[in-house]
């Protein structure tokens, strides 16, 4: 407020303007420091009356672009700045979180799987996340941690978040309507109550060329849909707000379709339904879904030949893939990545998991009820990766994991009741890395099996002060064995496990 006044108002306190007009316009400009000097500069000596005619635009659904190019002219230049960076998508990734409804954080393996998919990049290969530091470097987006505190075992970057500039998100939307939507790259459409008027136009009734489709509703939407044509589209993003949710029918029609983004940003658990016509789409790799009740799925799930990987965040898990009469290794026949983060009600992975053999990753995080993995999980013998931090209620891990021979990464850390590793854990050939920090149980015990000594690759341990005491005579035998001790008092470890999600 105090920039704005002293670029809109006189020094010597001889203004006119209504104090609450002054708040209101420069409240519109998002706090955003530019906008607040170049609005409030074009506003300076003006009558009261330009200052209400501004403002009456905005409120009529004008973009602060549309009533001031002095300022779109100048954000206009981060953007163009882009287009230097021959070969790079990192403008293409900028204009793509306008698809992301204002003010929400944005998981960044939200964005690397989109990007990893839609401009063939390898989702392990460092670019994914270098475009995301890129934009960050240019004062584009901030990347923020979302928990108490982030240790990577494996490049791992499901702890990091993207904000947008309210600002800035309004320019992408802003340089997106310009183009006819028929040529548009980008089809980013908002719907209030079940308002379709200003999207059932001429040039919605043919098909469009988007690559990605973007619907955000509000909670009085009734998942009554319009139809559209998008045979290019290659991601789909659903922002919901209702606590029932039907998937548009016309996706069935997305031949190209790669990546599904279900989001719920209301207050309870959405109901998913029509999940089914995503068996039709042959070449879906990736689906995230987002607080979404999965107890609809279990009945009407799909065969989904394609998937590589399927992430569940802050979802009521329910009686998902209980139903004894389907086999998961026929639904997810290629799946390598499963990703379940934040279900409070999950209680046990379910032993069909086991029999996808495709599965390359496991990450179970921060479900705090899970107590117990499947005894069949030694079947995953192509499993490089096992991620189970902060299942504070899991009590030990079944010895038939010995048979993961190319298990790589095993993340135990914050495991609270965790008291003992497998006997045989020495045959885990191919480990390489072990984080176990905050294994209270551990720190408890005497020694660890024997077996630990046929660790031959072990390269780091990631481990408190308690258990570096055990690791530590079997340094001798492991070579290559790098411990690193963590040091943290004991409020900052609870509140880690507790305060998963860091909001603002």
């Amino acid at each position: 407020m105090t920039l704005f006044c002293h670029s809109a108002l006189p020094k010597d306190g001889s203004s006119k303007i209504p104090y609450d007009l002054v708040e209101k316009t420069a409240n519109g400009c998002k706090g955003f420091p530019l906008a607040l000097t170049v609005v409030g500069r074009s506003l300076y000596g003006h009558p009261e009356v330009t200052w209400r005619r501004g403002l009456k635009k905005w409120s009529d659904g004008k973009s602060i672009f549309d009533t001031n190019n002095e300022l779109l002219g100048r954000l206009q230049i981060s953007l163009d700045a882009l287009d230097e960076m021959d070969g790079s998508s990192v403008k293409d990734c900028c204009l793509d979180l306008g698809s992301f409804p204002q003010g929400q954080r944005i998981p960044a393996t939200t964005l690397m799987d989109m990007w990893a998919e839609v401009y063939n990049l390898d989702y392990e290969d460092i670019d994914t996340y270098s475009n995301l530091v890129e934009l960050e470097f240019r004062n584009l987006v901030n990347i923020v941690c979302t928990r108490q505190t982030t240790y990577e075992v494996d490049g791992y970057c499901s702890e990091n978040a993207v904000i947008q500039h309210d600002l800035l998100r309004d320019l992408i939307i802003h340089q997106n309507d310009q183009e006819p939507i028929e040529h548009r790259k980008r089809l980013i459409i908002e719907i209030a109550g079940n308002d379709f008027s200003k999207w059932l136009t001429v040039g919605m009734h043919q098909p469009l060329s988007a690559r990605l489709l973007s619907i955000s509703t509000d909670e009085n939407f009734s998942s009554s849909w319009f139809d559209l044509t998008l045979p290019a589209a290659e991601v789909v993003i659903l922002n919901c707000c209702s606590s029932l949710y039907t998937i548009p029918q016309f996706i069935d029609k997305m031949n190209q379709l790669k990546v599904l983004v279900v989001t719920n940003y209301g207050s309870s658990f959405t109901r998913l339904y029509n999940f089914q016509l995503l068996g039709r789409l042959s070449n879906v790799r990736r689906i995230r879904l987002e607080r979404v009740s999965l107890s609809s799925l279990h009945t009407s799930l799909p065969e989904l030949v394609s998937l590589q990987k399927i992430s569940f965040t802050l979802c009521e898990m329910g009686k998902a893939f209980e139903d004894g009469t389907i086999d998961l290794s026929l639904v997810f026949p290629n799946l390598q990545e499963i990703e379940i983060d934040c279900c409070d009600d999950l209680v046990k992975l379910h032993g069909g998991v086991c029999n996808i053999i495709s599965l390359k990753k496991i990450s179970i995080t921060y479900c705090n009820e899970l107590s117990e993995l499947p005894d069949e999980i030694g079947r995953l013998t192509n499993l490089e990766v096992l991620r189970l931090s902060s299942c504070t209620k899991l009590l030990k891990l079944p010895e038939s994991m010995v048979n993961l021979h190319k298990l790589a990464y095993l993340d135990i850390s914050d495991c609270l009741s965790l008291s003992k590793l497998p006997e045989r854990v020495g045959e885990l050939m191919g480990l390489r890395t072990i984080n176990m920090r905050g294994c209270q149980g551990l720190s408890e015990v005497d020694m660890l099996p024997l077996s630990i000594k046929d660790l031959r690759l072990l390269e780091k341990v990631i481990c408190d002060e308690g258990v570096n005491r055990l690791w530590k005579p079997c340094q001798s035998h492991l070579k290559n064995l790098n411990i690193e001790e963590v040091k943290e008092d004991a409020f900052e470890s609870l509140m880690r496990v507790i305060s998963p999600i860091q909001f603002p």
